[in-house]
């Protein structure tokens, strides 16, 4: 199928185009409304889901939460909206997003991952003991993450051709509001690419749909980076947290925003003119959402809460990546 006028095309993108003309004819031109459909329309067209049934809206929302735990959750409103669309102009029986699912800006307070626990953990993702391909790519998977501050999702949906081992550095294409950037990588984590590309194409050839793929091939799942972080932690030997917080994959990309500022603070480098850099390397819209890390780093505030109040000057501008 050809893509529709807006980029849609699942076996739902007839109505989907129809209903932003329609939202467009009462003055909604909104991007935003438009970038969170075709999420939903890759995942109809993914999963062959030809009506909107609440199955398919509720495993979407799921892989999108879990792919951006501490998001901002206001796009619940577009696809409620389509919804409620969907039964007045062509489905009296499509699903309406639950209630049950409210929006808001949950931030859990991170797990903040010690200088040791990150150390053993991914020496011992270097040594994972497995049948499938996560035996040779856990190292390289977590490394971007803990090195490069990259989503979850940024790195199960890089390609095989976003990753320049020549150049050292890799292309995030499409992320987060549909914003990309290019990101030099060190030397290890590109010796640690190199070698998990080597592996793969052994494997599975040079067609894989993407650079880090399960047994069967195809792109590694939204949940099983949880799974196998979990695994890595205990064959680190480090002890799983019974109560409270608990790490996660994503804390990897926190500790990379909170180590850059405290090195930055340590050394003397004026924090506040350096977030906007952080910023553009990490795929953010702007400094608001790079200093959340900062704020969510409680034993770090006492000694930065002089530079947040100073956060309104003017700071140098930079361009993304």
């Amino acid at each position: 199928m050809r893509p529709t006028e807006h980029g849609f095309v699942g076996p739902l993108a007839g109505e989907l185009e129809e209903y932003i003309r329609f939202k467009a004819s009462m003055g909604r031109h909104g991007a935003t409304r438009v970038q969170v459909l075709r999420s939903f329309d890759r995942h109809c067209l993914e999963h062959g889901a030809v009506r909107l049934e609440r199955g398919v809206v509720e495993r979407w929302i799921a892989h999108r939460i879990d792919a951006n735990p501490g998001g901002c959750r206001s796009w619940f409103s577009y696809i409620r909206d389509f919804g409620r669309w969907m039964r007045l102009a062509h489905d009296p029986d499509a699903y309406v997003l639950s209630d049950q699912w409210k929006a808001g800006s949950p931030r859990p307070t991170p797990y903040l991952l010690t200088d040791r626990e990150a150390a053993l953990f991914l020496r011992a993702a270097g040594t994972l003991e497995s049948p499938s391909p996560w035996a040779w790519r856990s190292r390289a998977f977590f490394m971007l993450m803990a090195c490069c501050g990259l989503r979850t999702r940024e790195v199960r949906r890089l390609a095989v051709g976003h990753v320049d081992h020549k150049a050292r550095s890799i292309d995030v294409v499409d992320s987060k509001a549909g914003r990309s950037r290019r990101l030099p990588v060190g030397d290890e984590v590109a010796a640690e690419l190199l070698e998990c590309d080597q592996r793969s194409r052994e494997r599975f050839g040079d067609d894989r749909p993407a650079f880090f793929v399960a047994s069967t091939g195809n792109p590694v799942s939204p949940g099983m980076p949880g799974v196998v972080f979990r695994r890595v932690w205990t064959r680190a030997g480090l002890e799983w947290p019974q109560a409270g917080k608990r790490p996660r994959p994503y804390d990897f990309r926190h500790r990379f925003a909170f180590a850059n500022i405290e090195r930055w603070t340590r050394d003397g480098v004026d924090v506040m003119a350096m977030l906007p850099y952080l910023a553009a390397y990490m795929g953010h819209a702007g400094i608001d959402s790079t200093l959340y890390y900062v704020h969510a780093s409680p034993d770090f505030m006492d000694g930065y809460a002089d530079l947040v109040a100073d956060a309104e000057r003017v700071v140098p501008e930079t361009e993304e990546p």
